[in-house]
C-alpha cells in the first residue's frame, strides 16, 4: 500500500471546475473555495442575480433550470466554446422534501428525483465523453448522510440519494480506465437554506435543535476541494457522521428504532 505522504494529489490550479447549484450555499462556497486555489470556474443555478454575486470577474455564468435538457447542454456547450475543457463537474444542485412518501404528491416526488438525480445523471452523461477523449476529469456528486442511512422525516430525499451514491458508485469502476475520477460527498446538517427552500412541511423539532451542531458551508467545500486533491472515493463532513453510518450497518434496528422515536416525538396517540 502506498503511504499517503507519497500519492499524487490532484491539483485544482488551472482546472476547469463546473459547479451546479452555484448561487448559495455549498455551491457558493465551493466556488470561492476553487476559485482560491488558482481554478476558472463556471457556475449554474436558477436566479441569474444571486449567481452574479458568486465567482470573479472571469468566471462563466449560465442561468437556467438544469432539470431541462435544454439548459444542461447550454451550460456544457458554453463551458468548452470559452475553456475548452471541462475538468471537474461538482453535481452539488439539490431539494429537499419532508413529507411521508405515502402521501406525497407525485409530482412533487418526480421535482426530487428529477433535481437530485436526474439532472447530474443528465450533465454526466454530456461531460463524460470529452473527459474520455481527454483520458482524465473528475466528477463530484453532492449526496448526503441521508443518503447513507434513511432518515425518515425525508424518506423520498434519503431515496434519492441513495440512488445518486450508487449510480456514483457504478459510476467510478465504469470510468477508471479512462482516467476519469469519481467521488461521493456526504455532508451532515449544514447551515444553509436548505431547509427553507424544501418541499413539504418541516422536519421534527430535535433535528431542528440539532442544526446547533451543524458545519458552515465553507467546511463542506473545503472538506470535497481536499478530498479531490487526494483522490478520495467517498468524502463524509464532519467525519463524525461516518459513526452514524457504520452504527447503521452494525446495529439497524438499534438505529431503525432511534429514528422512529425521532419521527414520532410530540405526536399524541390515542
Amino acid at each position: 500500500m502506498v503511504p499517503l505522504w507519497l500519492r499524487t494529489r490532484m491539483r485544482i490550479e488551472g482546472k476547469v471546475v463546473l459547479i451546479t447549484g452555484a448561487s448559495r450555499g455549498i455551491g457558493a462556497a465551493c466556488a470561492r473555495a476553487f476559485e482560491a486555489r488558482g481554478a476558472r470556474l463556471s457556475l449554474t443555478a436558477r436566479c441569474a442575480e444571486e449567481l452574479q454575486k458568486t465567482g470573479g470577474e472571469e468566471a462563466l455564468r449560465t442561468t437556467g433550470d438544469i432539470t431541462e435538457a435544454a439548459t444542461r447542454q447550454a451550460v456544457i456547450g458554453r463551458t468548452l466554446e470559452r475553456f475548452g475543457a471541462i475538468d471537474i463537474l461538482i453535481n452539488n444542485a439539490g431539494m429537499g422534501i419532508y413529507l411521508p412518501a405515502w402521501r406525497t404528491p407525485a409530482a412533487d416526488a418526480e421535482k426530487v428525483f428529477d433535481l437530485n438525480f436526474f439532472a447530474p445523471l443528465g450533465l454526466i452523461q454530456l461531460v463524460v465523453p470529452h473527459m474520455q477523449q481527454r483520458r482524465s476529469g473528475a466528477i463530484v456528486n453532492l449526496s448526503s448522510i441521508a443518503g447513507q442511512v434513511t432518515l425518515p422525516w425525508m424518506t423520498l430525499y434519503s431515496a434519492s440519494k441513495f440512488a445518486l451514491g450508487s449510480l456514483t458508485d457504478g459510476l467510478r469502476m465504469e470510468l477508471k480506465p479512462y482516467g476519469i475520477h469519481v467521488m461521493l460527498v456526504c455532508p451532515g446538517y449544514v447551515k444553509t437554506e436548505f431547509q427553507s427552500h424544501a418541499l413539504g412541511t418541516r422536519p421534527p423539532d430535535r433535528i431542528l435543535k440539532g442544526r446547533r451542531f451543524a458545519i458552515t458551508a465553507e467546511t463542506c467545500a473545503e472538506a470535497i476541494v481536499r478530498g479531490l486533491e487526494g483522490e478520495a472515493r467517498t468524502v463524509v463532513t464532519p467525519r463524525a457522521g461516518w459513526l452514524l453510518v457504520a452504527a447503521e450497518r452494525l446495529f439497524p434496528a438499534v438505529v431503525e428504532g432511534r429514528m422512529t422515536k425521532i419521527l414520532h416525538s410530540g405526536e399524541s396517540h390515542s
